[in-house]
């Protein structure tokens, strides 16, 4: 899929968590998350004959509410919802039909090296040292308030002003940064891990811009698949002994035909045995096999005695 949208340089996402990962190599790097929730979807597609330059135009994220040139510019791309944000991107080739989305997947894989663009924190009004890293006046020689001061800003009589962009104290951050030369480590249909960091706060528009491919990539090690492997082990070596032990059982071929066997014989011997008085024959099977016992039994052979005197007279 990745190799359809070859003519595509850039994606956009938003800016998420930062973290650590580990290389297969062992060693440990900080990594930033960058989600595409939804992917990128193509708004307009631009011409040289109709605009003068190449370029495609994408769609991050949905709007609840746009205004009405919004909604009628999504509507030419067969949208219901307009766009959070609109980003162009270079584009070489064939280009892809208005309303289909792109993952990010089928712009970036691991190994690529990318540029990211985004907006910088804000911090407020900052003061020369901070700002510019400006040195400052000696903290002795009798000083006392110039140690953070910027110094001397312009000239004497020639030119008598001050140069357009002279370094001062000012609004810090809040401007567009570039982080060049980052390396892509993992990509999903969902996100892509950059190794480093990237401008902007959480929840920060970003774009991603392909530069080129690292000829030494190091893959990243993931836990989660070495898991797997060995959890599909367990599950074949239990697989093979359950085949085993069913081999040793009978199959239900078998079983049926032996019991219909054993079945017929007891048929066939039942019928050979004539009729007999049941009562009969267990009342002499009992007096065969268990003794009679008296009553008397339990009686003392004196007593015995006494009875048989008594009869005699």
């Amino acid at each position: 899929m990745w190799s359809l949208f070859w003519f595509m340089k850039a994606i956009i996402g938003q800016k998420k968590e930062q973290t650590q990962k580990f290389l297969e190599d062992g060693k440990r790097i900080p990594v930033t998350m960058v989600t595409l929730s939804g992917g990128n979807v193509v708004t307009q597609v631009k011409t040289t004959e109709k605009e003068g330059y190449d370029a495609i135009q994408l769609g991050f994220k949905s709007k609840k509410k746009g205004n009405k040139p919004l909604i009628g510019h999504v509507k030419k791309a067969s949208l219901s919802e307009a766009s959070l944000f609109l980003r162009e991107v270079g584009a070489e080739g064939e280009v892809p039909a208005i309303g289909s989305v792109i993952k990010a997947s089928d712009v970036l894989k691991p190994g690529d090296i990318v540029d990211v663009i985004g907006i910088s924190k804000g911090k407020g009004y900052a003061g020369g040292v901070k700002r510019f890293h400006f040195k400052g006046g000696p903290r002795t020689h009798g000083q006392s308030d110039r140690e953070r001061a910027p110094g001397s800003i312009g000239q004497s009589t020639t030119p008598g002003r001050v140069y357009r962009g002279k370094r001062m104290a000012g609004r810090m951050g809040h401007e567009q940064v570039t982080v060049s030369n980052l390396l892509v480590v993992d990509v999903t249909d969902s996100g892509v891990l950059i190794k480093g960091l990237v401008p902007g706060p959480v929840n920060n528009l970003v774009m991603i811009k392909k530069v080129g491919e690292a000829k030494k990539f190091v893959p990243l090690y993931k836990e989660i698949s070495d898991k797997q492997e060995e959890i599909q082990g367990v599950v074949a070596e239990a697989a093979g002994s359950a085949s085993v032990s069913d081999d040793a059982q009978p199959t239900s071929g078998e079983a049926s035909g032996s019991e219909t066997a054993s079945l017929s014989e007891n048929g066939q011997s039942d019928e050979n045995i004539e009729p007999t008085n049941v009562e009969a024959v267990s009342s002499s099977s009992e007096n065969e096999s268990t003794p009679v016992v008296s009553e008397d039994n339990n009686e003392q052979p004196a007593e015995k005695e006494e009875v048989a005197e008594n009869a005699s007279k």
